[in-house]
Formats: structure tokens, C-alpha cells, sequence
């Protein structure tokens, strides 16, 4: 089990630092510009902006499933973290359509998007979370294994799931985005976490518990 594979040294600095008084742990932090930004202005992504009765999507100028995933889908989830038409709408597509058509692709990917998946959900902005949350929702599902592959990351993504998943939406500033797609951040965090666990195998919910002390299993129970 993951678990056992802490040493007592890893433990103990965890004791010896003080944590961030709550007001900081909500606060946040500012964002920087994204590599799929550059690579985007700079026209490295076989896509376009198309319109239709439904709104915006995107054009792809070739087939999905031929896309080196292990280069574009990283690149993809580093723009998690942006903000901004047409930035975040290009990633955030462009993500569920990879994942929807990845098949086997996505797997053998999954190290590499641990670092953008952390660094979108450290931001701690609102809507930055809610978005990120559909997409590993989104991901767990996409294929086989994939559950799995990311029990030995929780690590990195659960911390800050931790400081929100008992916020809701009318608790204080960051609450306009939640009312207007009417989406609980509190209750996405649970929506993901019970996915993490009915996807993860038999170690996931050990490992939920471990970071997210309060979290209830929903097989178990």
C-alpha cells in the first residue's frame, strides 16, 4: 500500500511547520503566463475557433486520435490555469476532446500531467478549481487504468481539495462563478473524490483518507 511506503523522516518535518493561518489558505495566488499561451499565439496547435447554433468549438485540423498525446496533452493541461478567452476555453476543450478520443494514448501520459493538474488547483481561483475538477472527473474515466495510475499522485493533487471541500458557495469572496454555472465547489471536491475512489482500486480510499481526513468512503458505506 502506498501508505506504508512513508518513512518516519518523511513524516517528520510535517510536524515541526507551522500551517498557514485560514485566511491564507483561500487566498490566491497569482497566476503566470502558461506554455500553451506561447504555444498557441505562436500557432503550434492544429486547432481553429468555430461557431454553431450550440456556441463555441473547436476546429480540429486533424484527427484527434493521430495527435502525439504525450506532446499535446501536457501542453493542453498547462492551460488549465488560464483565465481568459480564448485561452482557457481553447485548453479546457481541447482537454475533454483528447480525452474523450485518447483511448489507449492516455495512460502512459499521466506523469506528465500531475505538475499542470497541481499548479491550476494551487492557484486556489475559484473557477480555475471548478474546471479542473470536471476534468479529472472527465480523465478517471477515459480509460482503463487511468484510476489507478493516479492513487501514487494524491499527494501532489488532494492538499488543496482538502482546504475547499467544506466551502460552499456562500462562503465569502469567489462565490459569483459557483452561483452563475450554479456549481458547489464543495460539492464538485466530493464528486471527484468518490470517482478517485470508484476508479482508483483497492488502495484509493486509504489514500483519499490519508490526505482528507473527513472524507466518507462511498462504497464502503
Amino acid at each position: 500500500m502506498l501508505l506504508h511506503e512513508k518513512t518516519q523522516s518523511e513524516n517528520k518535518p510535517l510536524h515541526q511547520v507551522r500551517g498557514p493561518p485560514i485566511a491564507g489558505a483561500f487566498k490566491e495566488r497569482p497566476t503566470k503566463p502558461t506554455a500553451f499561451r506561447k504555444f498557441y499565439e505562436r500557432g503550434d496547435f492544429p486547432i481553429a475557433l468555430e461557431h454553431d447554433t450550440k456556441g463555441n468549438k473547436i476546429a480540429w485540423k486533424v484527427e484527434i486520435e493521430k495527435l502525439d498525446y504525450h506532446y499535446y496533452l501536457p501542453l493542453f493541461f498547462d492551460g488549465l490555469c488560464e483565465m481568459t478567452f480564448p485561452y482557457e476555453f481553447f485548453a479546457r476543450q481541447g482537454i475533454h476532446d483528447m480525452l474523450e478520443h485518447g483511448g489507449n494514448k492516455i495512460l502512459p501520459v499521466i506523469p506528465q500531467l500531475i505538475i499542470p493538474i497541481k499548479n491550476a488547483l494551487s492557484l486556489r481561483n475559484r473557477q480555475v478549481i471548478c474546471i479542473t475538477l470536471k476534468v479529472l472527473q472527465h480523465l478517471v474515466v477515459s480509460a482503463d487504468m487511468v484510476g489507478e495510475a493516479l492513487v501514487p499522485y494524491y499527494r501532489q493533487i488532494l492538499p488543496v481539495l482538502n482546504i475547499f471541500k467544506n466551502m460552499n458557495v456562500n462562503s465569502g469572496d469567489g462565490i459569483d462563478y459557483s452561483q452563475q454555472k450554479r456549481e458547489n465547489i464543495g460539492d464538485l471536491i466530493q464528486e471527484t473524490l468518490e470517482a478517485f475512489e470508484r476508479c482508483g482500486g483497492e488502495t484509493a480510499y486509504i489514500n483519499i483518507k490519508y490526505m482528507i481526513p473527513t472524507y466518507q468512503s462511498c462504497i464502503l458505506n
